[in-house]
């Protein structure tokens, strides 16, 4: 009988580029989740799918020459084929370019177009082409750049439709604090209500009309709906929202948990919700925006060549092997550091020494000492009863964990029953005790206990490692399915069963090998990355110089003939006396320095200059502890405007050298009075 049912989503995936580990890593935990739910007896509805519209897509299909259609169409056969690869068991796969999800986003529009909560203005402000994103002033950081990503916003200047987003401030300020479920973890929860909540919601630009590769406005052609708009809609359309045939919806909605990205948190818990008020339907119980996988301390980029893809690491080892590894190395919610040498030392210690070796010992106890047959219980010992209990408790831990997607605790007390078997071996020495026959009825406990304490772990592990609890289940020989309830309980092995020994689970890696065998693939893959770009970037010079030759400008055509822009070194030209007379520059001692709360390359640093006191936000947290920052003299330009970084008020920069791998600051040699005048 079923417990319930149970709706769980990831993002839908952006078809620009080839999805990478970080991708891989938000889809495996959805893909745990959901099989979690279905192996403890709920009814699942597992969703996920691709977002195929916006201007990002329409420019990248032209740069190629092909239609955008085809051009999608493409990148969703390479996304389907990894989750395949990576045995994903959505139940759903949605395209925004299938025709039930565009009628169902049209239907959405046209209602809350007819009820006034959406009407027709002009767009001006800051836009991201990269996020695509609007943004206001106050919400810029330096020099307009995004909040997200960092790059250099335009400013717009269009006709729209605006969705009125304000409307649902305090409605959705109550619900963020009688719900505080609706934004996980915490410390996003708080980043949503500072940093946009409180400062006061505005209406949301709802519609283009620069491009048309997107959802038509259905009463208004001239317009195609916000690709953020289309996208949050699939949660409800993939459900049949507003059909006549509407069961999945009426079963399922609302959504247990939508999975994401920090990155989009913000239109999953304000625009998203704002929506489904106005649609006057439930909210979702839980959004949680899990951290990025860095590399090297860095958010994973093509741009920035420090890409992993899953390919090579699950040929090589096994995909299992990746699974458990990002599951437990990383704490979901938080950033984690991803590295090849952290990866491999983990399949080292946990899969090959702790569980592959517990059931290679086991197995060849029970052949060794008693014929391949599992034995029945003879004497038992008071060290007996407290594995069991460890055995038979575990699985009650795990489902809590489970329930507030800890992934990395579900795993360890997994873990915790498996270093307590193996230590139970230790404890027991069954290869003392088989010198003796006399110790026969104890032996004979010894493994039956360590075949049951397999039995669980397998149990307990078919969510996360699927293939590897079967071949823990074959090679203990046993027949019967495996049941999660069956996981509470000792001595459910049938009498008789004979084990069958076979390939080691996770053969034991030489690290330093295998390091260095993935870092020349990483570069193998640079390599790609970049030939690739310059090729794309001299066809699209070419095809620059062609239309400049038909218009008649040869210069076009003289600059494609040459380097493209993109290596060409940068012209800043000569800066007159005047232009640097306008900058102040002043000494100043740092006396306190703090992680920013919303941001984790920024530090937030309180500079004495003079009489008075500055705050500065600074991008260096990747190469300084804030501990080692006080009391450091630095220089400071003082006359710059202030700005809000991420939340946080910055008045002034200060300076520092960078080359390209590491930021120094610009220090004092020499005792100075802060608030100096640097000439």
């Amino acid at each position: 009988m079923s417990k319930g049912n149970y709706y769980v989503t990831t993002p839908i995936y952006y078809t620009n580029a080839k999805l990478h580990i970080g991708h891989t890593y938000t889809t495996v935990a959805a893909d745990a989740l959901a099989r979690f739910k279905r192996f403890t007896g709920y009814d699942v509805k597992f969703l996920t799918g691709t977002d195929e519209h916006g201007q990002k897509i329409q420019e990248a299909a032209e740069k190629l020459g092909r239609p955008p259609q085809e051009h999608v169409d493409e990148m969703v056969k390479s996304i389907k084929a990894l989750w395949k690869t990576m045995d994903i068991s959505h139940d759903v796969f949605i395209r925004t370019t299938d025709e039930r999800h565009k009628k169902g986003v049209q239907r959405i529009f046209q209602k809350l177009y007819d009820q006034g909560d959406i009407y027709k203005d002009f767009y001006e402000g800051y836009y991201c082409k990269p996020c695509e994103s609007f943004w206001t002033q106050s919400q810029l950081e330096e020099e307009q750049a995004c909040p997200e990503c960092g790059r250099k916003t335009e400013m717009a200047r269009e006709e729209a439709y605006f969705f009125k987003l304000s409307k649902y401030q305090n409605q959705l300020m109550k619900y963020f604090e009688d719900h505080p479920e609706i934004c996980y973890p915490e410390t996003r929860r708080r980043e949503m209500i500072n940093n946009f909540l409180k400062p006061g919601l505005e209406d949301l630009c709802v519609s283009r009309t620069s491009f048309d590769w997107g959802i038509p406005v259905p009463f208004d052609k001239d317009h195609v709906i916000y690709v953020w708009f289309d996208a949050v809609c699939n949660y409800i359309t993939a459900l049949g929202y507003g059909e006549e045939r509407d069961r999945d919806f009426k079963k399922f909605w609302p959504a247990n948990v939508h999975i994401v990205g920090k990155e989009i948190v913000r239109f999953h818990t304000i625009i998203w919700p704002a929506m489904l008020m106005a649609l006057d339907l439930p909210l979702p119980d839980k959004v949680y925006g899990h951290g990025w996988i860095l590399f090297a301390a860095d958010k994973m980029s093509k741009s920035k060549g420090n890409v992993v893809y899953p390919e090579v690491l699950i040929e090589r080892y096994g995909l299992d092997a990746l699974k458990y590894f990002l599951l437990r190395e990383f704490v979901f919610g938080q950033d984690g550091n991803y590295t090849n040498h952290t990866f491999i030392t983990r399949l080292n210690a946990d899969l090959s020494n702790d569980l592959g070796n517990l059931l290679s010992r086991t197995v060849a106890m029970v052949e060794k000492y008693n014929g391949g047959i599992i034995p029945k219980v003879g004497v038992v010992e008071d060290l007996d009863e407290e594995l069991q209990q460890t055995l038979t408790s575990a699985a009650a831990k795990v489902e809590g964990h489970m329930e507030d997607l800890q992934y990395h605790d579900a795993l360890e007390e997994i873990w915790t029953v498996i270093g307590r078997t193996n230590k139970y071996i230790d404890e027991t020495t069954p290869w003392v005790l088989a010198k003796d026959e006399r110790n026969k009825p104890r032996l004979d406990t010894v493994l039956r206990n360590l075949s049951e304490a397999l039995r669980i772990t397998a149990i307990l592990l078919k969510p996360f490692m699927e293939s590897t609890s079967e071949k823990i289940r074959t090679q203990l020989g046993l027949t019967q399915e495996l049941h999660w309830e069956d996981a509470k309980y000792f001595g459910k092995i049938d009498s008789g069963v004979k084990v069958k020994k076979g390939k080691a689970l996770f053969p034991r890696l030489d690290v330093k090998k295998e390091v260095e065998l993935l870092e020349e693939e990483n570069k193998k893959v640079a390599r790609a990355q970049q030939a690739a770009k310059e090729e794309a970037a001299l066809k699209e010079s070419g095809k620059t110089a062609e239309k400049s030759a038909e218009k008649g400008d040869n210069s076009a055509a003289d600059k494609a003939a040459g380097k493209t822009a993109e290596n060409a070194p940068e012209e800043r030209g000569a800066a007159t006396i005047e232009d640097f007379a306008k900058l102040e520059f002043k000494t100043a001692k740092i006396i306190e320095a703090k992680a920013h709360p919303n941001a984790d390359k920024l530090l937030v640093l309180q500079l004495q200059v003079g009489e008075e006191t500055r705050q500065v936000v600074s991008g260096i947290a990747k190469d300084y502890q804030p501990e080692d920052l006080v009391g450091k003299d630095v220089i400071l330009v003082a006359n710059l405007k202030p700005v809000k970084l991420r939340g946080e008020k910055s008045e002034g920069m200060i300076l520092a050298a960078s080359n390209k791998d590491k930021l120094v600051l610009g220090t004092l040699d020499g005792e100075i009075p802060s608030g100096t005048e640097v000439s």
